[in-house]
């Protein structure tokens, strides 16, 4: 299976046009959007119809731009969209689960890390079984290189914590915009901050 992850689009309509291209391109089988798809809610026009023009299975879950609602609006207007914050999909041998929002920042999609851990639990529950798993999030787990990166406690305890218990083959994220790109091992879960510019998982 081949996915392109991206993330923090912010309303970026031209990146997602080059996105949709290198899914064309690439033949990706999914597509994976890692929250802030808007800049602070401003225009959901053009961020999902690029993808279905060119065939894609997109998957979405909120940032700390758009609402919950929003991403629900976006995965009920077209088909083959789904928005995973606290449910999970199966593709074969692979399961997909994730939640999106932020425990610290605002002005949208503000979850406790006690409510991601539920989450993130909630959709892992029907994909444990699965041979490959993958967990979403927009937010980075604390004690990550990304958190490094930033030289700050800015990594959510909740997002460390399932990856630990759930143990992810692969969990991807977003956000933090200086780190995009950034890939390590964590608790033998390959960590991905997919960013802007996206990228190519193949599993």
């Amino acid at each position: 299976m081949k996915i392109l992850a991206a993330g923090d689009i912010h309303g970026d309509t031209s990146l997602v046009e080059k996105l949709a291209q290198r899914a064309r391109k690439e033949n990706v089988d999914l597509v994976i959007l890692a929250g802030d798809l808007t800049f602070f809610e401003n225009s959901t026009k053009n961020l999902i119809g690029p993808f279905k023009k060119v065939n894609k299975k997109v998957l979405i879950i909120p940032g700390n731009h758009e609402s919950i609602a929003t991403m629900d609006f976006l995965a009920e207007t077209y088909s083959d969209v789904k928005n995973l914050h606290g449910y999970s999909v199966k593709f074969g041998d692979v399961g997909i689960f994730g939640a999106g929002g932020t425990s610290k920042t605002g002005p949208f999609s503000f979850i406790s890390e006690k409510e991601m851990y539920k989450l993130l639990f909630k959709g892992f529950s029907n994909v444990k079984d699965s041979k490959i798993k993958i967990m979403v999030t927009h937010e980075h787990p604390s004690n990550s290189l990304i958190e490094k990166f930033l030289g700050r406690g800015s990594g959510n305890k909740s997002i460390e914590k399932a990856i630990e218990s759930f143990k992810p083959d692969i969990a991807l994220c977003s956000h933090v915009h200086e780190a995009w790109g950034i890939e390590e091992n964590m608790n033998n879960t390959k960590l991905i901050n997919v960013g802007r510019e996206g990228k190519i998982i193949e599993v």
